[in-house]
């Protein structure tokens, strides 16, 4: 006999311009397509509300900004839908739920996502590790990172983040691809590098650019100009450009101009970016930290050393160098997605946790 379908409320006070954004809104859907009733509890105004909305699922407007507040708005949430899975994505939803849990307040089962590398007290993440009835990592990298500070090994399972193909298939419309290349202003033939993420260590690359002598436009979507990066962009020889561009829906346009993905973030849990440039079949650079080495193998793409101008560089140089390398790479890492992270197979290992935690309840 199937498996009854279960009443789910994905909660997070994040829910703007990130790839955990469009991680859950991905998950939702695809547990709604599941049968299951899914509900977004987010804030109102948030980018997340926005895509459930346009796609028809049931958003509930929640107060984040103090604990007490929110803690009742879930336990009113809870009571009216009859909620039986919660899945908490950020850290005031952890601590609302957590808090609600040692009260006796909250019935259902608690299901706790970490999407990057902990940096959560050891303290804090003891106490929600051992009161969540499961963890899901997005990752082995994640998940190690956890138990070596303090959660309960028993309670991790780890879902990697799926892939929306219909999406990434799905070609840009023309006004996106238009506004992308304005972004991108003249290239003058040069090959286009592209960070599409928000603020994670993109000076980095960008210090690169002094030490190739390749000419590129680097863009980097998804970033307000800030001090750090006007400094290094300051220190770019003329030979290049570097783009800033603030975040936009329509990002994934600029990896349809774009030679190379790049990230060079260290504490990724399991890039969104990551997959969605593979899954494009693009050839990917990425940090050697975090979950990026449990994403980007060596015969799928390229891993240098975090924080390290050089090695970005050396990295940059060889992959616009050798085009026919370069596009195997990009070949294999699409393969890799298309097969392994398909976002059917996470909602699928996403329910089973799910299950797991209501049998321990």
């Amino acid at each position: 006999m199937p498996a009854a379908p279960l009443t789910i409320l994905q909660l997070t006070f994040q829910g703007d311009g990130a790839g955990s954004t469009q991680s859950i809104f991905n998950l939702t859907e695809q547990l709604s397509r599941r049968g299951h009733r899914v509900l977004l509890g987010v804030r109102e105004e948030s980018l997340l509300a926005r895509l459930g909305r346009d796609a028809g699922v049931t958003v509930v407007p929640l107060d984040f900004t103090r604990l007490g507040g929110l803690a009742a708005g879930i336990t009113t949430l809870v009571a009216a839908e009859r909620v039986e899975v919660v899945n908490a994505h950020a850290t005031r939803d952890r601590r609302a739920c957590t808090w609600l849990r040692w009260r006796g307040r909250l019935r259902p089962a608690l299901v706790v996502t970490r999407r990057t590398m902990p940096r959560t007290s050891p303290v804090e993440l003891f106490a929600v590790g051992h009161t969540a009835d499961r963890t899901i990592a997005v990752s082995g990298a994640v998940a190690r990172a956890l138990v070596r500070r303090g959660h309960p090994a028993g309670r991790l399972r780890v879902v990697p983040n799926g892939i929306d193909l219909a999406r990434i298939d799905a070609r840009p419309a023309d006004a996106e691809l238009a506004a992308a290349r304005r972004a991108l202003g003249e290239t003058n033939g040069r090959p286009v590098i592209a960070i599409v993420s928000r603020r994670k260590d993109q000076e980095v690359a960008i210090r690169a650019l002094a030490l190739l002598e390749r000419p590129v436009v680097l863009v980097c979507a998804g970033v307000d100009p800030d001090p750090a990066l006007l400094r290094a962009v300051a220190d770019v020889p003329p030979r290049h450009a570097v783009r800033l561009v603030p975040f936009a829906p329509s990002a994934l346009a600029f990896y349809h101009l774009a030679r190379i993905a790049a990230l060079p973030s260290r504490i990724e849990g399991l890039s969104q970016s990551l997959l969605e440039a593979m899954a494009l079949g693009l050839p990917v650079i990425a940090s050697g930290a975090g979950g990026n080495p449990d994403l980007v193998t060596v015969d799928s793409g390229l891993l240098v050393a975090p924080g390290d101008p050089r090695a970005w560089a050396r990295g940059f140089d060889r992959l616009l160098g050798d085009e026919a390398w370069a596009a195997g790479l990009g070949a294999a890492g699409r393969r890799r997605v298309r097969s392994e992270f398909t976002l059917e197979r996470t909602a699928e290992r996403t329910e089973a946790v799910y299950r797991e935690a209501l049998a321990r309840r």
